[in-house]
């Protein structure tokens, strides 16, 4: 709906989070098999990092592979089925998000627990 509000708007004068949820609309046009999005919460504020969370959880309840990459561990397990932990490039860790997201060593490294 923000998106018709600004329908005859140019992409590169939206807020960062408008063109998040373009972006997204743009891939999703294309009906994919698997999204890869690289960090959409990235810069945004709280209000909009909680809209990009409802859209990609909404886009893999429909059936659509997703697979994110995210600095903000807890969002990103706390709405994934798998998780993957890499540090220097390599994978560290990997499982089921939720048994991930209460690991202490990823709460401790990554949660600031």
């Amino acid at each position: 709906p923000r998106l018709r509000e600004r329908k005859d708007q140019l992409a590169g004068t939206m807020s960062g989070g408008e063109q998040q949820m373009l972006a997204m609309g743009r891939a999703l046009m294309s009906r994919p098999k698997v999204l890869l999005l690289d960090e959409p919460s990235m810069g945004l504020s709280p209000i909009m990092v909680d809209k990009i969370f409802e859209v990609v959880k909404d886009v893999s309840a429909r059936g659509v592979t997703v697979l994110l990459v995210e600095q903000n561990a807890s969002r990103a397990l706390g709405i994934a089925n798998r998780g993957y932990v890499m540090e220097s490039g390599n994978v560290t860790m990997n499982g089921d998000a939720k048994e991930l997201l209460n690991d202490p060593r990823v709460r401790a490294a990554y949660l600031g627990e």
